[in-house]
C-alpha cells in the first residue's frame, strides 16, 4: 500500500539481518568459499596438454608446481592468459612455463576473505591459488565469488580494514580495526570472533610490514631475504586472542644455513627485525617492554636452533626458562615460510606430550596466580594497586589462570591448537574434559573476554587508558553470577591439573 511503513518488529529483525550480514563478512574464511584445486602441471608441459586438462576440469585456471618441491606453486595459467597472451601468438608446443604468470600471489585456506578480496583488487588479480600451512595447493580463490561472499556494499569498510601498503596506510587500518570490533560488539557477535578478527587484522598488519622492509632493505641493495624465514607471532596474538592496543610479540625462524655465512646472513635479519619492529609500533602496536621481539637473538634463531633451544629450556626448568617458554608455547606464523612454524609446532607437540615434569613446573609457577573468587563465592578485588582498588583483573585473575590451565592440559595431550576455546574443544574429543567441563569452561573464557573487551571499548570512547580492569558495580547481577560461576569452573580446573601433575591433593 502506497505511503504504509513497515512494523518496528519487521524493521528490526531488517537492521538485525544486514547487522549480521556486515559483520559475518568480515568473519570469512577463504575455506568457505573456495574453489577445488585446479589441474597442476610441471612447467615442462607442453601448452597444448596444459590447456586441455584446464579443459577437461572445467578450471578456469592452472597451477605450475615448482620444480624442486612437488608441494610449492612456481606459477599460474588463467583462461585470460590464454586468450590474451597465448593464443594466435605462442606454439602449442612451447613449454607452460614461458608463458605463466611468477612469481604467484598465494593466499592461505584459513585467511579471512576480506583480506584475499583487498590482495586481489590491489594487485588486478581475479584468481589467487589457496595453500595450507604446508605451501599445499587446496584449493582456488576466484574475485567474483569473493565479491560475492562478502557484497558489494562492504566494500567501503573492507578498504578501511585494508589501507594502501604504506606507514600511513598501516597506521589507518590499526585505527579502523577498533570501530569495526565496536560494530561487531553492539551487533552481537560472540567476543572470540571479535578477537579473532583483531588478530588477523593485526597479522594482516604484521604481513605487510615485512613485505615494506624488505622492499626497502632490497632497494638500498642489501638484496632479498637471504634465506627463507618465518615471522612468529607469540602470546595472546599466536592463539587468535587479541584485545585492543596488544603491544609486540614477536619472533623468527630462519631456514638453516651453514656457519660460515652466519655473519652476513644474521646482519641482514638484524636489520630487518629493527625496522620491523620499528614500523610495527610507527603503526600503533608499541614496542614489547620485556624486549619480546626478533631484534633481541633470543626471539631470532634458525630452526635447528629454534630446536637446540628447546632442548635447553627443558632441561634448566627454572623460573627465567619457564617465563620464556610460557611466551613461546602459542606462537603462530605470520608471514613467509609457514611451514618453518609447522614443522616448529609438531617438534614442541611431540616433547611436550607426557612430560609430566617439565608441565608441572610450568603449571606450579603460575599457582600464585589464582582466580578472583574466594569463600562463598565472593569476588577478590584489587587492592594493592592505587589506580584499581576494588576491581576485578580479569586477565590476571580471570582469563590468565584459565588459558595457562588449558594449555598445559593441551600440551600434556599432544594438542596441536593454540586458540583456548579449540583447545577446550580438542581436550572434549579426547575425552580429557568431559561435556559439563567443556561447557563450562567455554562458556568462562566467553564471558571473560566479553566483560574486558566490552569495558575496554568504553575506555577507548571516553579516551582513558585501556586496561584489563573491570568494576564490579559495572556488572548486572546476573553477569556477576556467571562470572562467579565461570571463574568457579577454572578453579575447580586448576586444582584438577595440580593433583594430575603432582599427586597432591589440595
Amino acid at each position: 500500500m502506497a505511503g504504509c511503513t513497515k512494523p518496528p518488529a519487521v524493521e528490526l529483525k531488517v537492521r538485525i539481518v544486514m547487522a549480521q550480514s556486515r559483520t559475518q563478512a568480515f568473519r570469512m574464511r577463504i575455506s568457505d568459499c573456495l574453489a577445488p584445486v585446479p589441474p597442476v602441471v610441471s612447467g615442462n608441459t607442453p601448452l597444448a596438454e596444459a590447456v586441455e586438462q584446464m579443459r577437461a576440469a572445467a578450471a578456469s585456471s592452472i597451477l605450475i608446481a615448482a620444480p624442486s618441491d612437488d608441494a610449492a606453486i612456481e606459477g599460474i595459467v588463467t583462461e585470460q592468459d590464454i586468450v590474451r597472451r597465448v593464443t594466435f601468438r605462442v606454439d602449442a608446443t612451447e613449454p607452460v612455463r614461458d608463458v605463466m604468470t611468477a612469481p604467484v600471489e598465494l593466499v592461505r585456506n584459513d585467511d579471512l576473505v576480506f583480506h584475499a578480496v583487498a590482495r586481489m583488487r590491489r594487485h588486478g588479480l581475479r584468481h589467487m591459488p589457496v595453500v595450507d600451512q604446508r605451501d599445499r595447493p587446496v584449493g582456488i580463490l576466484n574475485l567474483d565469488a569473493a565479491l560475492v561472499a562478502v557484497l558489494p556494499q562492504l566494500m567501503a569498510q573492507i578498504d578501511r580494514l585494508t589501507q594502501a601498503n604504506t606507514p600511513q596506510g598501516l597506521r589507518e587500518e590499526r585505527a579502523a580495526q577498533i570501530d569495526v570490533a565496536a560494530e561487531m560488539l553492539a551487533d552481537g557477535v560472540p567476543t572470540p570472533d571479535i578477537q579473532a578478527l583483531l588478530t588477523d587484522i593485526n597479522q594482516d598488519i604484521y604481513r605487510r610490514a615485512a613485505e615494506l622492509c624488505e622492499t626497502a632493505l632490497r632497494d638500498e641493495g642489501w638484496g632479498p631475504p637471504p634465506r627463507p624465514y618465518c615471522l612468529l607471532v607469540l602470546g595472546s596474538g599466536g592463539r587468535g586472542e587479541n584485545y585492543l592496543n596488544p603491544d609486540q610479540d614477536n619472533g623468527l625462524i630462519i631456514a638453516d644455513y651453514p656457519d660460515e655465512e652466519h655473519d652476513g646472513i644474521d646482519l641482514y635479519f638484524r636489520e630487518f627485525s629493527d625496522r620491523l619492529t620499528r614500523t610495527m609500533d610507527d603503526a600503533g602496536m608499541p614496542l614489547c617492554k620485556g624486549n619480546v621481539m626478533a631484534t633481541n637473538p633470543v626471539w631470532r634463531k634458525t630452526a635447528s636452533q629454534w630446536r637446540a633451544q628447546l632442548d635447553y629450556w627443558l632441561r634448566k626448568r627454572n623460573l627465567v626458562t619457564l617465563r620464556l617458554f610460557d611466551i613461546f608455547f602459542d606462537f603462530r606464523g605470520a608471514h613467509g615460510a609457514h611451514q618453518l612454524a609447522a614443522a616448529l609446532r609438531e617438534d614442541v607437540a611431540v616433547r611436550l606430550k607426557g612430560n609430566r615434569p617439565f608441565l608441572r613446573a610450568m603449571f606450579e609457577k603460575d599457582e600464585d596466580f589464582g582466580v578472583a573468587l574466594g569463600l562463598f563465592g565472593r569476588l577478590l578485588v584489587e587492592r594493592h594497586v592505587e589506580a584499581h582498588k576494588g576491581e576485578l583483573n580479569l586477565k590476571l585473575n580471570g582469563t590468565l589462570p584459565l588459558v595457562d590451565a588449558v594449555r598445559a592440559l593441551a600440551l600434556l595431550h599432544g594438542v596441536t591448537q593454540t586458540s583456548t576455546l579449540q583447545r577446550i574443544d580438542a581436550l572434549a574429543r579426547l575425552d580429557v574434559l568431559n561435556r559439563d567441563e567443556a561447557d563450562y569452561l567455554a562458556g568462562a573464557y566467553h564471558h571473560l573476554t566479553l566483560l574486558v573487551l566490552r569495558h575496554q571499548m568504553d575506555e577507548q570512547r571516553r579516551g582513558a587508558p585501556v586496561s584489563n580492569y573491570v568494576h564490579p558495580r559495572e556488572l548486572t547481577e546476573r553477569e556477576r553470577d556467571i562470572l562467579v560461576d565461570g571463574l568457579r569452573a577454572i578453579r575447580d580446573l586448576r586444582e584438577r591439573i595440580h593433583a594430575d601433575l603432582t599427586g597432591d591433593i589440595f
